[in-house]
């Protein structure tokens, strides 16, 4: 069965053609700049490169493009589409609607528009992505829905719900949701595969560090806590993203500052995070080689990021009772060994030990602990792009 894997955004289509008798990429790319002049690059699974500029007035010729290039000229992966059996869709948010991947219908369409005001930046783009294979494919195109928010939806009332008056649950379903569950659902099962850890009765922390970040608590294999909440905005400190701060603090800043809703959201997503407090960048490997010249505001970036995942870690141990793994993954998490050093350290008193020399190395699936450490310390690199094509086959094959 091969299984076209899409990730769309506002802008972008991401893709990746999977084989899965073996589970093997045969091609993936990146169609860019949708909507103002297009460009798409796509590599094959035998080095050729294909990279060129093209007109993306929507996402549909973006995937007429890409699927140009899948079945003919430089990039040829496959002799004819109808090679392709399915097509999976990561789609962000599914509310308290899904809780689970599933086959889209016109129902589970509507579902999912109906949700946009939950992620206007995101749920949109995957809108017109569905769209764009149902315009090109037909109806009779098999697409699977494998969602972000799917993950957490095993939370408890008291971890998900805010303590604001009960009626904006009743009336607008404010809450926290979560995101990145593709993720710390791929890297927590993939621990139980390679590790001497049950899933019954463990209790991990998972930890997705990157441009983008968030932490879980896996209990039993199930999420019973995350700190992205209502939208991917709260939590950690991110690369452009302020996390969870003072909620006072945004009236204040309308005030003082006189902004209004929008320009006070776009302070927070865009403006702030590693960027705002460094000045210098949002990308933590530049605020790296800041810090190492002396810029004492990269450090302080840097130093509040690894705090707050320290302390996250520790809560969540707390709140499961104790933990037996911590799992690093994404752009950070796999490859920034001094992150990882630094959140292990002194962690001793809860049988936490890291071995630097372990630790010393990028974007590899290894173990960094010690052999007498109490909590196995993990680097499992994600990949949700594997994990929503075996939804996707699991639920194809049933049809």
């Amino acid at each position: 069965m091969k299984i076209l894997v899409l990730n769309a955004g506002s802008s972008s289509l991401k893709y990746q053609l999977m084989d899965m008798d073996g589970e093997k990429v045969l091609a993936k790319g990146n169609c860019e700049r949708i909507g103002i002049d297009g460009v798409i690059t796509h590599k094959t699974w035998d080095g050729r490169k294909v990279s060129h500029e093209a007109a993306f007035p929507t996402h549909t010729e973006a995937f007429q493009e890409l699927i140009r290039l899948l079945t003919s000229g430089e990039g040829k992966v496959i002799d004819d589409i109808s090679e392709i059996n399915a097509v999976g869709q990561r789609t962000v948010h599914g509310g308290e609607q899904f809780s689970g991947s599933v086959l889209i219908t016109d129902e589970v369409l509507k579902t999912y528009i109906d949700l946009c005001d939950l992620a206007p930046l995101h749920n949109p783009a995957g809108v017109l992505s569905i769209q764009a294979v149902r315009n090109v494919f037909g109806d009779k195109m098999p697409q699977v829905g494998v969602f972000d928010t799917a993950f957490h939806q095993t939370m408890p009332e008291k971890a998900y719900m805010y303590a604001l008056p009960y009626e904006y649950y009743e009336k607008y379903h404010v809450r926290r949701y979560g995101f990145h569950g593709t993720s710390h659902r791929f890297v927590s099962s993939r621990l139980f595969e390679i590790s001497d850890i049950k899933k019954e009765n463990s209790r991990v922390v998972t930890c997705h560090l990157g441009n983008g970040s968030s932490i879980s608590a896996v209990k039993n294999g199930a999420c019973v806590d995350t700190s992205m909440g209502f939208t991917p905005l709260d939590g950690l400190i991110m690369g452009t993203r302020c996390g969870s701060i003072d909620p006072s603090v945004v009236a204040f800043l309308q005030t003082k500052e006189g902004l209004s809703p929008d320009e006070v959201n776009t302070v927070m997503n865009k403006k702030s995070g590693l960027l705002g407090v460094s000045g210098v960048s949002s990308d933590k490997r530049d605020l790296s080689e800041a810090a190492a010249a002396g810029n004492k505001r990269a450090v302080l970036a840097c130093d509040m990021l690894n705090y707050q995942i320290k302390k996250l870690v520790g809560a969540y141990a707390a709140a499961m009772g104790g933990v037996d793994a911590i799992v690093f993954t994404g752009g950070i998490g796999e490859n920034d060994k001094d992150v990882r050093l630094a959140v292990c350290t002194d962690m001793e008193f809860m049988g936490v030990k890291i071995d630097p020399a372990k630790n010393d190395f990028r974007g590899e699936e290894r173990c960094i602990s010690t052999p007498d450490s109490k909590v196995q310390v993990w680097v499992i690199p994600t990949n949700e792009e594997l994990l929503i094509a075996r939804d996707t086959k699991e639920i194809v094959s049933k049809l």
